[in-house]
C-alpha cells in the first residue's frame, strides 16, 4: 500500500501542523470489474453474478437503513452510525438541528485476534508525490 506524507491543515483538530501518512489509492473498481473477476473464479456469467450481488447489496442497505448490523462472513460487519453535536441538556436535543449525517462503520471479521483484510499489507512511500 503507497502512502503520501501530508499535514494536517484543519486548525480546529489538536493535531494541526503535524505530518501524516495517508493512503494513495490507485483507481476505482467498479462493480462491472468485480463481477466478471469474481465470475471467473466460479461457473457462473457475470451477469448473472451482478444480478446476485445488486440484490444483495438492495437487502444490505434495507438492513442497515433499519437501524440492523450486518454481518457478512469472512468479510466484516457494517453498521450506521449517527454523526451529531454535543448539547448540554437533552431536553434540547432536536433532530433535524443536531444530526448532521450518518456514517457507515465497517469492522472486518477477525480470525483469533487477526483481521485477515490487512493481512500482508506492506507500505511504501508514494515517490512521484512531492509535497
Amino acid at each position: 500500500m503507497r502512502y503520501r506524507i501530508k499535514k494536517e491543515t484543519k486548525p480546529t483538530l489538536p493535531t494541526y501542523g503535524k505530518y501524516k501518512a495517508v493512503a494513495v489509492h490507485n483507481q476505482t473498481i467498479e462493480s462491472r470489474q468485480l463481477f466478471e473477476e469474481a465470475a471467473r473464479h466460479m461457473s457462473i456469467s457475470g451477469g448473472v453474478l451482478e444480478g446476485m450481488m445488486m440484490t444483495v447489496a438492495e437487502t444490505v442497505r434495507r438492513h442497515l437503513q433499519m437501524g440492523d448490523k450486518v454481518r457478512l462472513r469472512d468479510f466484516g460487519l457494517m453498521k450506521l452510525e449517527i454523526e451529531s453535536e454535543k448539547v448540554d441538556d437533552p431536553k434540547t436535543f432536536r433532530a433535524k438541528k443536531h444530526i448532521r449525517g450518518v456514517r457507515l462503520h465497517f469492522i472486518p471479521e477477525s480470525f483469533e485476534g487477526t483481521q485477515a483484510l490487512y493481512d500482508g499489507i506492506t507500505f511504501e512511500k508514494d515517490k512521484y508525490f512531492t509535497e
